[in-house]
């Protein structure tokens, strides 16, 4: 019965939070959705646009830094091949793990138990809800760079621009990465579980592989 009802108060709070969405929360949402292909609209005419995938906004977010700190090409060499591997393996992680535990996403309980006409600000990925890609995935990227660049490495993170989204400042990667984090709960589809336990997951893998990798001579 308690399992029940924490199960429950979980689904109410991911129904709440998009209900109770505020101009902040939504452009959090958006921000990160790195869905990597969007649909355009031009009169009649429907087709499809490539963005960035979640691996490759951290990418970018690797690139400016490297131009930031004017590396090197070994320096931006180890960067990229450190940060590729990390969310390498942080995708292997968190997708063996969706597919063992094969949990359900919100929006169908929701529309199928408590109000058939919600929706999530943003669409819901068509594979197993546990763990977050992004908080695992971001953690992992975070950890690696805050390894190369520093901790409370400030910067501007204008990724999304090109798609319409403003800028956004960050204090550090591992701030970066938080916000990733949380953005699917104010997008609606992921459970504040698989988020922090995404984290957790996500910052084992980056410090495994920082402690492993060896690419530059000390």
């Amino acid at each position: 019965m308690m399992y029940l009802l924490y199960v429950q108060a979980l689904l109410m709070e991911v129904y709440n939070v998009v209900n109770a969405k505020t101009d902040s929360t939504e452009a959090i949402a958006k921000f990160w959705d790195c869905n990597p292909i969007i649909s355009r609209h031009e009169g009649h005419l429907t087709y499809s646009e490539k963005k960035l995938t979640p691996g490759g906004h951290w990418m970018n977010i690797c690139r400016a830094a490297a131009i930031k700190q004017n590396f090197n090409m070994m320096e931006v060499s180890h960067a990229y091949t450190s940060l590729c591997i990390g969310m390498f393996d942080a995708f292997i992680s968190c997708w063996e793990a969706k597919y063992t535990t094969n949990y359900i996403r919100p929006i169908t309980v929701i529309q199928n138990k408590i109000d058939a006409s919600w929706t999530p600000i943003l669409s819901t990925p068509n594979f197993p809800e546990y763990p977050s890609g992004h908080s695992v995935v971001s953690r992992a990227a975070s950890t690696v760079l805050t390894n190369l660049f520093g901790d409370n490495y400030a910067f501007i993170d204008s990724t999304e621009t090109p798609y319409g989204m403003p800028q956004r400042s960050f204090i550090s990667f591992y701030n970066a990465s938080d916000e990733a984090a949380v953005s699917r709960l104010y997008g609606g589809i992921h459970y504040k579980p698989a988020i922090y336990n995404g984290i957790e997951q996500g910052n084992k893998v980056g410090q495994h592989v920082v402690s492993k990798i060896k690419t530059l001579k000390k």
